[in-house]
């Protein structure tokens, strides 16, 4: 009696201790990041890792490492996409996933989803823009990309339009009313917002797809015979810097449909000094009704003077690449037709004269560690603990080209969609950024509360029981100005409307750069993230239920 009293209160003390530390960090959760302070579920988070950790401990530094420096070697000419190099790596990861007898599920008995892609390039000082008798220099003062102009040989103007945002919507429109048929217009890239922040088109602070995307400005554009669209970028520099490998080489797009031609309106992105040319006297009246415009939603327009000439001759060519699919099946015969996906890109840049760039970190390092969870899975089904559902270890090319193998993926995919429970991203996770230098024992996680709080959960619940890694969701924030959400390959599955997550170490001073070594890259921290992400996935796989999709993501 004493003792079941005494076990009684002991338990009642547990209880009430677990039930403040629970306040405490729910709340110490949500002032950190309110947008993951998710209600608590009511079923338990993790429910099939109790037999994952031996398999778990397969995923090593020493595999990781031999399989890099493979990939990221001078043989493999830093893997672009249509490339000798590429297909080295693309042979590479078969012969992985061969070696650990996956079925060939690829086309005509392959490992391989082939793909066609156009490539584009600007031939060389045929891209040109002359404003008032003075010529601006491209990948400098604009920048234009070949994907999304239609080929053009001259074109000239004495006038352009001031149209706000280019933005055609039932909340707001630029177009109403106005004649641009046949005309230039000029517009800034984003949406009218006030001076608290709000937008006039959402009502608050989150801005729309207007925003994010500038295609859809370009398509509408199109729509109403515009002739030419001048976005004024006001960090011009900045989108140049990230442009200018890929167009400095060739620009790509799947082979198959979302031509220029039909599509979009030709289009520039300018400076802001190239603005005020075209501007000119009319500056003082041109800045007062864009503040006008910002400040009550109203769109208007301003007739401009200048005389503007404009060349685009480009250069077209067809190329070949491959997404590369190792298929572990599913053990459950009710639950095997699901399929958890596990994604990396494998290409890279390339060469540029003699310079390769070995793109160690990018993505060599996501490559490797979707190799490493393919030989765990296999080896747990050897030991009769094989996934429930099946898994998709995909490698795809084309990401550095605008997430091109991912996007032909969704469009045209192996296994159904609506079978894909989740996609598992994994892109650069070898290095450290300069807010982490201190501390490498982290990892950014991007995109996991987008669509299902059951994932976000799962990560996290995996995490504080087997890796213990920094959780670090800055890059997940909707704001966030680097929109890295939405420049993994990740991101062609959550359109779909499929649960996404996506692993990022954060960018180094050798991004992108030839400088991406091997040698630099940190396999401790590595192999224990790749843990995380099989653990992970584990769940994903192995769960009674499905996750729920269960959040309306916006964009």
């Amino acid at each position: 009696m004493f003792a079941g009293i005494f076990l009684q209160h002991l338990n009642m003390k547990k209880l009430f201790f677990f039930a403040i530390i629970t306040v405490f960090t729910t709340a110490i959760h949500a002032q950190l990041a309110p947008e993951l302070a998710v209600k608590s579920p009511d079923f338990p988070i993790l429910t099939a890792t109790e037999s994952a950790a031996p398999f778990a401990a397969t995923i090593t530094a020493e595999d990781l490492r031999s399989y890099l420096t493979v990939l990221a070697s001078d043989e493999f000419e830093g893997r672009e996409t249509g490339t000798e190099g590429q297909r080295k790596a693309a042979d590479f990861i078969a012969a992985h996933f061969e070696k650990l007898g996956l079925p060939k599920v690829g086309d005509d008995g392959s490992y391989f989803q082939n793909i066609a892609f156009t490539a584009e390039s600007w031939n060389n000082g045929q891209i040109e823009l002359n404003v008032n008798g003075k010529s601006y220099r491209h990948l400098s003062d604009f920048l234009s990309f070949p994907s999304t102009n239609s080929n053009r040989e001259s074109f000239a103007t004495d006038e352009v339009v001031f149209l706000g945002y280019g933005i055609d919507d039932p909340k707001y429109s630029d177009y109403r009313g106005v004649d641009v048929q046949g005309k230039t217009i000029l517009i800034y890239m984003d949406e009218p917002v006030n001076s608290d922040g709000i937008s006039h088109l959402t009502g608050t602070k989150e801005l729309s797809t207007w925003s994010t995307d500038w295609r859809k400005k370009l398509e509408i554009a199109h729509r109403y015979g515009v002739s030419t669209v001048l976005i004024i970028d006001p960090d011009i520099k900045k989108s140049v810097g990230e442009a200018r490998k890929t167009l400095l080489s060739s620009e790509m797009k799947m082979g198959e449909g979302g031509q220029a031609e039909g599509r979009f309106a030709n289009n520039a992105f300018i400076s802001s000094t190239l603005a005020k040319e075209i501007v000119g006297k009319k500056f003082k009246k041109f800045v007062k009704l864009r503040d006008d415009i910002k400040k009550s939603g109203k769109p208007d327009h301003l007739a401009l003077k200048a005389d503007l000439t404009m060349m685009q001759k480009k250069n077209t060519r067809q190329i070949a690449g491959s997404n590369v699919l190792g298929y572990i099946e599913g053990t459950d015969p009710k639950l095997k037709d699901e399929v958890v996906v596990v994604s990396a890109h494998y290409d890279h840049l390339g060469k540029r004269g003699t310079s390769i760039y070995h793109g160690a970190d990018d993505n060599g390092t996501g490559t490797s560690t979707v190799m490493d969870i393919a030989q765990a899975f296999v080896q747990a089904k050897k030991e009769g603990h094989g996934p429930r559902r099946s898994v998709l270890c995909l490698l795809v090319s084309g990401e550095e080209k605008g997430l091109l193998g991912s996007e032909y993926y969704a469009e045209h995919p192996v296994f159904p969609l609506e079978k894909t429970v989740a996609d598992v991203n994994v892109d650069m996770i070898g290095r450290t950024d300069k807010k982490h230098d201190d501390n490498p024992n982290y990892i950014y996680v991007i995109g996991s509360n987008r669509l299902s709080t059951d994932l976000h959960d799962i990560n996290e619940a995996a995490n504080s029981m087997y890796t213990n890694i920094e959780l670090d969701y800055t890059f997940n924030a909707k704001n966030d100005p680097n929109r890295f959400y939405y420049r993994s390959d990740h991101y062609n599955f959550a359109k779909k409307g499929i649960p996404s997550i996506f692993y990022f170490s954060g960018v180094h001073k050798d991004y992108h750069q030839p400088s991406d070594t091997v040698d630099k890259i940190m396999f401790e921290k590595m192999e224990k993230i790749g843990r995380l992400i099989f653990y992970t996935t584990w769940e994903l796989a192995n769960r009674t239920e499905r996750i729920r999709v269960n959040v309306e993501d916006k964009d």
